[in-house]
């Protein structure tokens, strides 16, 4: 097993990591729309989702994997509502279309709208 750690990406705000890899998969935390350099969260769905696809990307790429090399995916909602929204934005990344969930849940951390957490060959 091992650790993979970007400065790239935002850095846990909790007891974890930002990813994982065993036997030649990467395993990503979920991914909330938090700017790595700024810290801050973008506003609206579209520019969230962008960030949060952008962070997933970024540990993918410190692991020596990538979008292309993604085979599940699962995504949280806020608000169901954003669904539509949300898949225009995550398409543009996700071109191999991996096998996902996609579920609305009550709340997230830091009041997001996404968040994101990928499963990929290295």
């Amino acid at each position: 097993m091992k650790i993979i750690s970007t400065n790239n990406a935002p850095g846990a705000i909790g007891p974890y990591s930002q990813g994982y890899e065993i036997n030649g998969l990467i395993y990503t935390s979920g991914q909330i729309p938090v700017d790595p350099a700024t810290g801050n969260i973008p506003e609206g769905i579209a520019a969230q989702t962008e960030q949060s696809c952008k962070n997933v990307g970024a540990i993918l790429e410190a692991a020596g994997s990538g979008f292309e090399k993604t085979f599940k995916t699962t995504c949280f909602l806020a608000n169901m509502e954003d669904f539509t929204a949300f898949n225009e934005v995550y398409a543009k990344f996700f071109t191999s279309k991996p096998a996902r969930s996609c579920v609305a849940v009550k709340e997230l951390p830091k009041g997001v709208l996404c968040e994101i957490e990928a499963i990929a060959l290295k």
